[in-house]
C-alpha cells in the first residue's frame, strides 16, 4: 500500500474530501518524524512502538572494489510491532496457509511425483 492508496482508503470510509485526508495524513507523518527526531518513543498502543536506536560505527566493503571504508555510527528508526498486531497478521498468515493447502492438490499414490 502507498501512501496515496491509504488517503484514499480513508478518505472513502470517512467520507472525506481526498485533500483534506491528504493533509491530515501529512501532517501525522511529519508529527511522528519530529518526535523520532527529537530522540522519542512513540507507542501507539495496538499498533506498535517507533524509536531511535543507534547503530555503532563498523567497517564496511564496497562490493565493486573491494576497498575497505569506516562507515560511521548513525542513528536508525525501529519499530516493534504491538501483541495485537502481531496477532492479526499471524491469524492472516493461518488463513493464508489453510487455503494455499486446499488449492494445491495432493498427488495419488497410484501416480508417481512429474519432475
Amino acid at each position: 500500500m502507498k501512501k496515496a492508496d491509504l488517503v484514499t482508503s480513508i478518505a472513502h470510509k470517512h467520507q472525506l474530501p481526498r485533500g483534506k485526508t491528504q493533509d491530515i495524513i501529512e501532517d501525522l507523518f511529519e508529527e511522528l518524524a519530529a518526535a523520532l527526531v527529537r530522540g522519542d518513543k512513540i507507542d501507539l498502543r495496538g499498533f506498535g512502538t517507533f524509536s531511535i536506536r543507534s547503530a555503532k560505527a563498523r567497517l564496511g566493503r564496497n562490493p565493486r572494489t573491494g576497498v575497505t571504508i569506516e562507515i560511521p555510527a548513525r542513528r536508525v528508526p525501529d519499530f516493534r510491532p504491538g501483541t495485537e498486531l502481531l496477532a492479526r497478521c499471524n491469524r492472516a498468515a493461518r488463513i493464508t496457509d489453510a487455503d494455499d493447502a486446499k488449492a494445491v492438490p495432493k498427488p495419488s499414490r497410484a501416480e508417481p511425483p512429474t519432475r
